[in-house]
């Protein structure tokens, strides 16, 4: 028989630290949505509600975009990350504001309509997007969407294989059903045979940073307390792959979470999804309910004696907080903001239990493994960076959509091949691989393997693996600016090189005058940061400096 409530062992959890967790953060968003006015109208009442005082509710409440924005009877958001301003050189933007007579993160005089600025909605190859609410629109069209002239337009991802072999996309183009794996692996009992067979693929996090998943769960010790969260707090702009997986193969993403749980010895998943992405969010909570249905979570799952409760968290608009201390932070209620490490959440994470953070992506992989065996997924990719790899093209190509890759697949084989060059036969200028702190590539340097390794040497990086084309449409300060208006707005504040560094970046950009303040900023920014968003701006502006060469001249520090 399943839990009464989905959330009662992480109920239990927080209630014993004395903190409500996410239980606050819901409250939070819940009044924000009201349109009450600024968080200091409300917050502090939220927060009494749970005994606990102002400044528990004004933190996350100031710190938290879908808090502090200002919301209207209509809430819209806009994207205006990477794909969405590379679609219409971010002209979208203007249109949206005149047609809905309110500007960006502002809410009209008569309460009626807001208009929020978001970075990315997971609609990169159909920009540019907006949220009317929880409804989607997409393409050219975009103001005539919203203002009632078209219907709402937003079509699936298109999602191809071109392995042979799909590992993640087995579900979504193959149609193989999940949870296959799982009750099979449970009732014999052996949690070691799921660390080795993943040992032996040689998987790494497929959310950025590149660990190797065996030895970060080797690290929590196998303790009944630990906790395994499914990230799904899919930041980055230009990929939408974990936003597939979860709206079109949820199973799989919670039966990897689950073998995760039974080979950590954990009885507690989570799986925080984005605040953007409100039908992954309904899909999963459908989901988790259908598997405790099915019998593959609750109180001795398949006659076993391992009790698995799996909880869906909603996450409240942050980029950093999809970094693995901040997303703990905001799971326990708090602002997300990155902390120093060591310790690490695999010693002390959520309510100081040992906490796995993996991505959705990396989760979708780990039924496969275990089905297929290690080894033959080593026999994948490269020798020293195995399997398959989702990519995500934007808009701007030809043939956009999500693309399951070998690893090692040459970038300029994506392009041309799979995304069949830019649309209308664009010339393209250059391409950021890997979200905004990942990368840039020049039209005519496409001649790199899809590896950690290769694209570091070119100084960009893979992350998510989220390709967005950059047509010779858009000047290449407006994209140098661009890339400082995200870091600007998206540093979480914890450190003051990168807060400080970011912001005063954004204005010598804008100014247009480089010079030594500038070079010593990036310096100390990549030296001095407390995590890796700090650390990676430097290197990706200074990546997209070198994409653009001379058209970029000065700027070279």
């Amino acid at each position: 028989m399943g839990p009464r409530s989905g959330f009662d062992a992480f109920r239990a959890l927080a209630d014993r630290r004395g903190r409500p967790g996410v239980r606050l953060l819901d409250a939070l968003t819940e009044a924000a949505g009201s349109g009450h006015g600024p968080a200091a109208a409300w917050a502090p009442d939220v927060a009494g509600r749970f005994g606990l005082p102002a400044a528990a509710g004004l933190g996350p409440a100031t710190f938290y975009a879908d808090l502090a924005a200002p919301h209207g009877r209509r809430h819209v958001r806009v994207c205006t990350a990477a794909a969405c301003f590379a679609a219409a050189a971010g002209r979208h933007i203007g249109e949206v504001e005149e047609t809905l007579g309110v500007g960006v993160d502002q809410v009209s005089a008569d309460g009626e309509v807001s208009l929020q600025g978001v970075r990315c909605l997971g609609y990169c190859y159909a920009g540019p997007a907006c949220l009317d609410g929880d409804t989607p629109c997409t393409g050219p069209a975009l103001a005539a969407q919203l203002s009632g002239r078209a219907l709402p337009h937003a079509p699936p991802i298109p999602a191809t294989d071109v392995t042979g072999a799909p590992v993640v996309l087995a579900g979504v183009v193959e149609g193989q059903d999940a949870w296959q794996v799982w009750p099979d692996v449970l009732r014999a009992g052996a949690p070691e045979r799921v660390l080795r067979e993943v040992a032996a693929s040689g998987l790494r996090g497929r959310g950025g940073a590149g660990f190797p998943v065996a030895a970060k769960w080797a690290a929590a010790g196998r303790s009944p307390g630990t906790v395994v969260v499914a990230n799904g707090d899919e930041g980055d702009p230009g990929s939408y792959a974990d936003r597939l997986l979860m709206e079109a193969d949820p199973g799989r993403v919670l039966e990897g979470l689950a073998l995760a749980c039974f080979a950590c010895g954990g009885r507690r998943g989570v799986v925080l999804v984005r605040s953007e992405y409100p039908r992954a969010l309904a899909t999963m909570r459908t989901a988790v309910e259908q598997a405790r249905a099915d019998g593959h979570l609750g109180r001795r799952v398949h006659g076993t004696d391992v009790d698995l409760d799996i909880e869906v968290a909603e996450g409240s608009g942050s980029y950093v907080a999809g970094e693995e201390t901040a997303l703990v932070a905001g799971l326990e209620g708090g602002r997300g903001c990155a902390r120093p490490r060591p310790p690490y959440p695999t010693q002390h994470g959520l309510w100081d239990a040992p906490t796995v953070v993996n991505n959705v992506e990396t989760l979708a992989a780990i039924p496969w493994i275990v089905r297929h065996g290690g080894t033959a997924y080593a026999g994948r990719g490269t020798p020293s960076e195995t399997g398959t790899k989702l990519v995500c093209l934007s808009e701007r190509f030809a043939r956009p959509g999500c693309y399951e890759v070998e690893i090692g697949t040459p970038v300029g084989r994506i392009v041309e091949e799979l995304g069949g060059g830019l649309r209308e036969g664009a010339d393209l200028a250059v391409v950021q691989v890997g979200g905004p702190l990942g990368g840039f590539l020049a039209a005519d340097r496409l001649d790199v393997p899809l590896t950690e390794a290769d694209l570091a040497a070119r100084g960009a990086a893979l992350g998510h693996a989220g390709l967005v084309a950059f047509d010779r449409r858009v000047a290449p300060e407006e994209v140098l600016r661009h890339v400082w208006e995200f870091a600007a707005a998206e540093s979480c504040g914890a450190c003051s090189p990168c807060r400080v560094g970011s912001r005063r970046g954004l204005e010598i950009v804008r100014a247009g005058q480089p010079g030594a303040e500038y070079e010593r900023l990036l310096r100390v920014m990549g030296e001095a940061s407390l995590c890796a968003f700090g650390r990676r701006v430097p290197a990706a502006v200074r990546s997209l400096v070198h994409a653009f060469g001379d058209r970029l001249a000065g700027w070279d520090r």
